[in-house]
């Protein structure tokens, strides 16, 4: 069977893929994301075809004739504007302030590069945010520390406390990787999955 290749160094996302029990083997990708989102071209693209372009960028470069490597992206959009990972609980009570009572869209995009054949999608998740307080949104960051998530929030911990409701055809989508269509890719790609004999 071809390696597979995870192209990532979340452990949130090697916790998922390892749940479709294929053996794997996660990479850091020899992509430089921060770079390119700087780029003029990069930054005029719509939230969606940057989130897949990213995902996509990352695969490429670990892709070989000889392997099937996966990368994916994540992205909170609010009021059509990107919002990323908040890197200070200053920045994260900002975004959770501004996300408190609203709903948002959680992207999230899948590349396979399978013997450098590409095969993409995205899943869009509608996530409605309870009315927080000041002091909710305070005690919610102390609590779960989602400085490198982007939106300021772990669903995977605590965070699923914000919501009141979440609209998504793939939960662990929310965590960073679409395991049901990731699944059946892998699948129709010829790799085995336990319990899966359709």
């Amino acid at each position: 069977m071809t390696p597979l290749v995870l192209a990532s160094t979340s452990p949130y996302r090697k916790e998922l893929l390892s749940k479709l029990g294929i053996a794997f083997e996660a990479q850091k990708p020899l992509f430089d994301e921060d770079s390119a989102k700087n780029q003029e071209l990069t930054k005029a693209l719509p939230p969606q075809e940057l989130c897949l372009f990213l995902g996509q960028e990352k695969a490429r470069s670990l892709a070989t004739d000889k392997n099937c490597v996966i990368g994916g992206d994540q992205m909170l959009v609010l009021d059509k504007k990107i919002l990323g990972k908040p890197k200070s609980a200053e920045k994260a009570f900002d975004q959770l302030n501004q996300m408190q009572g609203r709903s948002h869209e959680l992207l999230t995009s899948v590349t396979v590069f399978h013997q450098l054949k590409k095969l993409q999608f995205i899943n869009i998740t509608q996530m409605q945010m309870s009315s927080l307080n000041p002091e909710q949104i305070k005690n919610y960051i102390q609590r779960d520390q989602p400085l490198d998530c982007a939106g300021s929030y772990k669903i995977e911990k605590n965070g699923i406390s914000l919501f009141e409701k979440i609209e998504t055809e793939d939960f662990t989508a929310i965590q960073g990787l679409p395991l049901l269509m990731l699944g059946k890719i892998l699948k129709k790609l010829g790799y085995v999955i336990p319990g899966n004999h359709n």
